[in-house]
């Protein structure tokens, strides 16, 4: 099924050309990392119940860590916000993000997010988002002013409803500039009620 799954994508590829310059954005999603990543998330979106009981509110998410721990080009301390929205769109939730990078970067942008509930106390969420990025450094250059976040965060939830989780998070730029070294960050995240912080 993957196999097939890859095919298709690789011929929209070849298909899709704007004056002969190739919709480079497909690519990306023919990756096998990223390919693999979009399938179980799919499948999970599918496949797992998602009980009345497991709803959450709108969350703002603050998190703290590790900047390019695995490539070590340029490695720093990573500060984020997000605002995760409840509203659902099928079982997707948007959210918005803005972070900050000791070595100062800074990716601002928006995405997707699916919380998978394994009973009342974990969740995993997966999530996607593409954002804007400026900032390259002597020893690092990211390659494109777009760079697409894919996250995979797992969290314990408390009696209010706030979360405590780890997340390893990707940043590629798909390929749209002429390099692409990509980087990984590490992040311990707090997830607030939103209604917690007006009462």
């Amino acid at each position: 099924m993957l196999r097939k799954y890859k095919k298709v994508l690789c011929a929209l590829s070849a298909m899709i050309e704007d004056q002969g310059v190739k919709v480079r954005i497909i690519r990306f999603f023919s990756n096998t990392w990223i390919s693999n990543l979009l399938l179980c998330v799919l499948l999970l979106s599918v496949v797992v119940p998602i009980s009345s009981k497991a709803e959450d509110p709108n969350f703002l998410t603050i998190s703290a860590g590790w900047f390019d721990f695995n490539r070590q080009k340029d490695p720093g301390a990573e500060f984020r916000v997000e605002y995760r929205s409840a509203q659902k769109f099928w079982q997707f939730k948007p959210f918005l993000t803005l972070a900050g990078v000791s070595n100062a970067m800074t990716f601002i942008g928006a995405g997707v997010l699916l919380d998978i509930y394994w009973g009342p106390r974990w969740v995993t969420t997966p999530s996607f988002a593409p954002t804007l990025w400026r900032g390259a450094t002597d020893d690092l250059d990211l390659g494109h002013v777009i760079e697409f976040r894919s996250q995979l965060e797992v969290a314990y939830r408390f009696d209010d409803r706030s979360r405590l989780g780890l997340s390893i998070s990707h940043y590629s730029n798909a390929s749209l500039g002429d390099d692409n070294p990509g980087t990984e960050s590490f992040m311990i995240n707090y997830s607030i009620p939103f209604e917690k912080l007006f009462n």
